[in-house]
Order: C-alpha cells, then structure tokens, then sequence
C-alpha cells in the first residue's frame, strides 16, 4: 500500500497544520505537522522496499496501471478536495486529476533500452540501466497532485522508491491520494510527508536520499541544491518562469485574444510557464491592451466550487500580498491598469485579474515572476528590440511567439532562450515531450522518456570477445 508517515515520534505529542481554504479565508482542515526526526525512519522503510520494487518491472507496470485506475475512481472526491484547499475551479481540478491518472499510465508503459556498444576492440560493452534509489519529491501548491505524479511517476516506474513532501499549503488532497492508492502500490514505496520547515530541507539533505526533485521558487531551489550537495544527490529543479508572449506586426489581434488570454490567467496566473509578459508592436499595442483588458473585466471570479466561476483566488495570503506589492509598485513607477489592479472587496484571497499598460520595462512586475492573475502588456518598435527584452530576463522556461505566418514565427521563436517555445498557444505539454528550462529556470529535465532516464544511472557490463 501507499504509506503515510506516522504523525511523530513515540513518546511526542503530534502537532498538527491547519489548512485554509483560499476562497474564503478560513481554516476547513489540518494534516500531521510533522517534524525531522521521524525522516531517518521513514527513509530506511523507503530503502528496504526499494529492494524488492527494482527487482520486478512487470510487476511495477502493473501496479502503476492499478494506481491510475484508483485515482480515476476518486476523481470526485479527489477534485472537490483540491478545489478547497488550491483554490482552482472545480473542472480545473477534474482536469489535475485526469492528468495524472495518465501519465501514470505513460510511464508505466516506459522501460530503459539495453544498449550494445562496439568500437572495434575485442569484445563489447552492455549499457544497462539501474534506479538510484529512494527519491525525495518536494512540490509546491499551484498543481500539488499533478505535479507530485510528475515526479513520482517516472521515479516509481524506474524502480525508485519515493517520499513525497506537498506544500504545507496544499497537503490535504496528497494525503487523500494516499489512501486512494493504498491497495495499488506496495507498503513503503511511496511515503507522504506533511509539514512545515525545516522538513523538506532535511528531506533533501538526507544521506539517504539519492535524488532530489524540486519544484518551487529560485531561492529555495537554490537552497535544495545546497542540501542535496552535502550526500551528492542528483538534483531536478524546476524553478518557475517569466515566460514572454512576442506578438508580430501581422497577428490578429482579435483573433487570439482568447487564447493568449487563457495563457496567461488560468490557475489565475499561478501557472510556472504561463504567459508572464506581452510585447506587442507599438501599433498593436492599444488593441491588444484592450482585448486582454476587456477579458479580465468581464470574466466570472469566484469561489472555484461554484459551476459558474472561471478564475478562482490566490492560494495563499503571502503569494496574494506579494502580488498586490508588485501591481501597487508598477503603478506607483506610472504604470496604468486596464483593467482590475486591486483587491475586491469581501472574504477570500482574491484579486482582481489585472492587465498593466504603460509599465516601466524595468519594473519588477516585468522583470520578476508574478505568479498570480497580472499581465504586463509592452510595446515594441523594432523585431530586435523585442526579442532582446524577451531575453532580458534571469528565467528561460518558455515562451511564444504569435503571427499569421507560422513559418516566420518560428524563425522567431528561435531566438528566444528558453526551454520550450510554442507558435501561436502556449503552455501546452504533451506527456511525452521534454520540459525543462535555461538560466535560473531550472537545472535537469522532466517529461517523456527524458524523465524515466532521469531516475536511472546506466551501469556498464564488458565482456571480451570469446575465442
């Protein structure tokens, strides 16, 4: 079964974290907080039955698939669930669900390739492929169950063992994931761990641990690189974005304003790869303002359980005031808002959506990660100017570039530093493609058979030749 780690210590009384939910503000649950000491245990279980999960890769695809299934059967609840602690809409969260039901399938359906290497000497070299053993997988609070099945998936389907840590903000529907899976997968091989710091640091720096999986903000990153370095540990970081939308003189404007809309504010902007900031040509630059602003003013913002709701809150109060300081910044620095550039009034951790015109391309509403429901909008003058400040930034996730001719536009996007760039949409994955970034975005890669081999180090059989 999939294993929860006990609350505490014998001997210690458990503390316990509460849980908020964004759209109203107040406390509806609480998990274990639960602190360091209890990893040295939890990760000697986790070794021991590593030693049995590496050994059957059969029996590994079969239990996966049986994970997919049972999340599937809990989608109902598992959704509900994540809507009240994350925030999102409720057919957002279906879609968090669905989406890990399927890539765990996807990599159930992986295996490494033995390789046979020939180079003229007597004899030849077998590459293999063996797993690291257990896995830390520490995850933030935008997507906290797809993102735990990024991780978990390949590592498990790999041979790895894994202990996964939620956000503190976002615990609840990992611990009922857990429970979900109780009957697919074998005691010990994945262990959820819920609590506050210092207890992912200790996870990462755990000399136990053979891999450490990361996704989060660049100083805490930086800081799992650190504490990973102590046991050398491998490290997959994926450290968010500021992705740019380039629009040329040609788009229509109407056209993709919905798109590029969606792009940016779904998950109300809480989205790594979202679209960040637009550059628009300064003839453009009105239309689009307006399109996008007309957009924000009018969608349904609301509790993400109410059917009619499309943008829900941010998640938690210290992201919902770091946003409200960037936006108050800009605008003290001349910026105007189109649209939004406020909280609303009443209960909940919500802001209004927000499209910014006349910004200061050094403001760090540009420059920095906003993460939540604000868009920049800056004009350009020359194709150069634009993908020089498209580039001007630490991050190099992803980003997108927008034409009618397809063709021209990606002789564009391949100017931009970036992980991924996407021609007329953006942030769309597919499960068997690449996801990594460049400079501060991250070190590592994730997605596709990248992913598996990500949790593998190859081990090298020579024989010489018989005579």
């Amino acid at each position: 079964m999939l294993t929860s780690a006990p609350d505490h210590l014998p001997g210690r009384r458990a503390a316990r974290l509460t849980v908020v939910d964004p759209a109203t503000g107040e406390v509806f649950g609480e998990v274990p907080d639960q602190r360091p000491d209890i990893l040295d245990a939890v990760i000697g279980r986790s070794h021991r039955a590593w030693l049995g999960w590496r050994a059957d890769p059969a029996a590994r695809a079969a239990a996966l698939h049986a994970a997919a299934g049972a999340v599937e059967a809990a989608g109902d609840d598992l959704a509900r669930l994540l809507t009240r602690e994350q925030g999102k809409p409720l057919a957002e969260s279906h879609a968090e669900i669905a989406r890990t039901a399927a890539r765990l399938r996807y990599f159930a359906g992986l295996a490494p390739r033995t390789r046979r290497i020939s180079d003229g000497r007597p004899g030849h070299s077998e590459v293999r492929w063996r797993p690291l053993g257990p896995v830390a997988a520490i995850v933030p609070w935008n997507f906290p169950i797809q993102l735990a099945a990024a991780k978990f998936a390949p590592a498990l389907a790999a041979g790895n063992t894994v202990v996964l840590k939620p956000s503190p903000f976002t615990p609840l529907a990992t611990r009922l994931l857990g429970s979900v899976l109780a009957g697919a997968l074998p005691e010990d091989v994945l262990t959820v761990v819920t609590g506050r710091e210092p207890l992912g640091a200790r996870l990462a720096a755990h000399p136990g641990i053979r891999h450490v999986t990361f996704t989060g903000s660049v100083p805490t990153g930086r800081a799992v690189a650190e504490a990973a370095a102590a046991p050398l540990a491998r490290v997959t970081l994926e450290l968010g974005g500021n992705d740019a939308a380039v629009l040329l003189d040609d788009v229509d404007v109407d056209g993709i304003a919905d798109r590029l809309f969606w792009a940016a504010f779904r998950n109300c902007g809480q989205v790594c790869m979202a679209v960040k900031r637009v550059y628009a040509p300064a003839r453009l630059h009105a239309r689009v303002v307006e399109a996008l602003a007309e957009r924000a003013r009018t969608v349904t913002v609301g509790p993400g359980l109410d059917p009619e709701t499309r943008l829900g809150p941010v998640n938690n109060a210290p992201q919902l005031a770091r946003v409200e300081r960037l936006v108050r910044r800009a605008l003290a620095d001349g910026a105007r808002a189109a649209a939004g550039g406020h909280r609303p009034a009443g209960p909940g951790h919500f802001f209004a959506p927000t499209v910014l015109t006349d910004v200061p391309p050094d403001s760090p509403v540009v420059t920095e990660e906003q993460f939540g429901p604000v868009l920049p909008v800056l004009p350009y003058r020359s194709l150069d100017e634009a993908v020089e400040a498209a580039n001007g930034t630490a991050f190099g996730l992803g980003g997108s570039v927008w034409s009618g001719d397809p063709d021209r536009a990606e002789a564009v996007a391949d100017r931009l530093e970036c992980g991924t760039a996407w021609i007329n949409h953006h942030a769309e994955l597919s499960l068997a493609q690449p996801f990594a970034g460049t400079k501060d975005s991250g070190v590592g890669v994730a997605g596709g058979p990248w992913g598996l081999y990500g949790n593998l180090r190859p081990f090298v059989v020579h024989r010489p030749r018989e005579v």
